[in-house]
């Protein structure tokens, strides 16, 4: 996994929040090119959007197949647009999302028993089905390496016990970093409701 510094870190997370504005705005992303450095290394990344701490969109590429910002603009986009287990995001809700970006290290085929939870992230496969789950969820739900398991087959769309019979266990780690909890310099936001 590439070694991210401060001054990456937080290029990343302007370079999502550009592509989040600009994909819910005018669908699509801005022009952006990064000449040298870690980030135009090739390296998978999930973004992940919450508003009021809750999910509102979560999209990633575990296979290192483009430059690290591209990754991160495009997963941007595709998690306040094509999320389908959201609507997509409106103009008006911007201002509340909190962005997070995980860098994911290449993956790797481990055993039940080689997975630590809160260190590793899961990619379980069988066939055409693959489920992808971040360390971070299996911190925030409190579970342990089990469930987790069980878990990330659901999320492949396959039974819970198909980690015990045939499908493929793969684990990664992550940097993951993200914007302050309150958006600094955020407008107030006017009563009432409505979607403008």
């Amino acid at each position: 996994m590439l070694p991210l510094n401060e001054a990456e870190r937080q290029r990343l997370l302007e370079l999502a929040r550009q592509a989040l504005e600009e994909s819910v705005r005018h669908n699509r992303l801005p022009a952006t090119e990064e000449s040298e450095g870690a980030l135009r290394e090739p390296c998978g990344a999930f973004v992940t959007l919450r508003k009021s701490r809750q999910l509102r969109g979560c999209i990633g590429v575990v296979e290192a197949l483009k430059p690290l910002y591209q990754t991160v603009q495009e997963c941007a986009l595709a998690a306040a647009l094509h999320d389908p287990r959201f609507q997509p995001v409106e103009p008006d809700e911007l201002p509340e999302l909190r962005i997070e970006v995980s860098v994911l290290s290449p993956v790797v085929e481990v055993t039940p028993d080689q997975i630590e939870v809160g260190r590793h992230g899961l990619l379980v496969s069988l066939g055409e089905r693959r489920g992808v789950l971040l360390p971070q969820v299996a911190v925030e739900w409190k579970w342990d390496g089990r469930r987790f398991l069980e878990e990330t087959c659901l999320k492949a769309g396959l039974p819970k016990s198909a980690w015990q019979g045939g499908a493929k266990i793969q684990a990664f780690t992550t940097q993951a970093f993200g914007e302050p909890l309150a958006v600094e310099n955020s407008p107030p936001r006017a009563a009432g409701g409505g979607r403008g």
